[in-house]
């Protein structure tokens, strides 16, 4: 039991450290009390990832054991290639703008950003292979909320001090591990030989690569015309 809270938490904590919403914790700190903030993220994630388990319990119930779990690991190996993907520009602006009092326009906004979210999918999957899915919900909830309390307060300074894209390494190789982990320990032993291994994890390693690259021919332009306007 522990044991799955522990891992629900991790998965969630690294997953989110950096991600935008634990930048918009940041945000509506900056315009509401913290302990209105910290409730409003906790009852929008609480619903969130309620049906998130909720709907992974459901699958589990319908899926093979076996099935299930070797989904689970190719879900957490995507899940670590989603964390290396550029996030894109959200208007969080319109969001922000939410006429609700404080605790209703967090709960709302946190509820709306994490349907379909990693961290929702996360959830989903580890409830489709727990024990207890009150205790996943735990986990994942409080994974959540102790990166919405890093961010409210101390979430600037970090962001001054680690680069996002370390903080999207460390959650992709979080997920990558638990993944493999997940996969190896559930494939029939006539499939892990060496030639699937290798092909398994060549295409890994082409998908990172194509995932990565538009983000590293970004910042190579950016360098490019930053250098150009000095000259000038």
């Amino acid at each position: 039991m522990f044991q799955e809270l522990l891992n629900a938490f991790i998965l969630i904590f690294i997953a989110e450290m950096g991600d935008k919403t634990q930048l918009l914790a940041m945000a509506f700190a900056t315009k509401y009390p913290v302990k209105k903030v910290l409730l409003g993220i906790f009852i929008g994630i609480l619903i969130n990832h309620g049906l998130a388990v909720c709907l992974g319990c459901y699958i589990s119930s319908l899926i093979p054991v076996d099935t299930v779990k070797m989904i689970a690991g190719l879900a957490f190996v995507g899940f670590a290639l989603w964390s290396l993907k550029s996030d894109e520009e959200d208007d969080e602006n319109q969001k922000l703008k939410c006429s609700f009092g404080p605790v209703c326009t967090v709960a709302t906004v946190f509820f709306i950003g994490e349907l379909g979210d990693k961290t929702q999918l996360t959830a989903i999957t580890l409830a489709t292979d727990a024990n207890n899915i009150l205790v996943v919900l735990g986990g994942t909830v409080l994974g959540m909320m102790v990166t919405g309390v890093i961010g409210i307060l101390v979430g600037k300074k970090l962001g001054n001090k680690v680069h996002t894209f370390l903080l999207k390494i460390i959650a992709a190789t979080v997920f990558m591990f638990f993944g493999l982990t997940k996969l190896y320990v559930t494939i029939p032993e006539e499939y892990l030989n060496v030639q699937n291994i290798l092909l398994f994890l060549g295409m890994i390693v082409l998908l990172t690569f194509l995932i990565m690259r538009p983000s590293a021919i970004k910042k190579r332009n950016t360098k490019k015309r930053t250098y150009i306007a000095d000259e000038r």
